[in-house]
Order: C-alpha cells, then structure tokens, then sequence
C-alpha cells in the first residue's frame, strides 16, 4: 500500500506559477511510476504528467508541455509539479497517484494507477 497526500494548490492569476507536492509513505519502494491528474468540474479526470520513478523519464499531455515539470526527490519520496504561465483552462482538483505495475503508454490514464491522493485545489483567475 502506497498513501499519497498532495499540497501546495491555492489561487493565482494568470501567467503566475503554483509548485505542488506530493509526500507518499507506505511501500514506496515498489512504486514504479507516479502522475498527477486533474479534473475541472464536469469534466473527466485527464493525465497532466508521470514520471518513471526508477530512472526519472518524464512524460507529458500536450495542453502542459513546456509549461508543467514534474520531478522527484527520492530521498524524500515526494513528487512535484511545477506549473508555469498558468492560464485559467488550468483550474482544477490535481491529484497524485502512484501504481507498481507497468502501464507502458497507458501511464497517463487513470485506470492504469492504484493509489489516489485526496488532491488539491488550484485556481487560475484571468
């Protein structure tokens, strides 16, 4: 069992930045990949970004390329998201999920994970 607990959303205006983290306790020494979703109201939770956690290869949905980072620290057992140049569309619950399976191209659907965070808000104004 893995128990990820997300933080760091809040409110911003556009173009500002939010960093999100994601602390995972448990059996974290089984995790093969970590992601964080977000799902705005009425609509289906998307994939933003995954992370290989044993080699750190980084994996990204087109809308949060070149704008979103998503890192680890291994130590710590704690992912990030770093999130740029935030545009309203970005508005959403973001939640951290983390599964020790193999989900080869599936690694941004939510099926593909088993272990949920509770998420956290983040607000983009205009």
């Amino acid at each position: 069992q893995v128990q990820p607990v997300e933080s760091g959303g809040g409110s911003v205006q556009a173009e500002g930045s939010l960093r999100l983290s994601c602390a995972a306790s448990g059996d974290t020494n089984r995790i093969n990949y970590m992601a964080w979703f977000r799902q705005a109201p009425g609509k289906e939770r998307e994939g933003v970004a995954a992370i290989y956690s044993r080699s750190g290869t980084t994996y990204y949905a087109n809308s949060v390329k070149d704008r979103f980072t998503i890192s680890q620290d291994n130590a710590k057992n704690t992912l990030y998201l770093q999130m740029n140049s935030l545009k309203p569309v970005d508005t959403a619950m973001y939640y951290c999920a983390a599964t020790n399976t193999w989900p080869g191209t599936d690694r941004l659907k939510q099926y593909a994970y088993d272990y949920w965070g509770q998420g956290t808000q983040v607000t983009v104004s205009s």
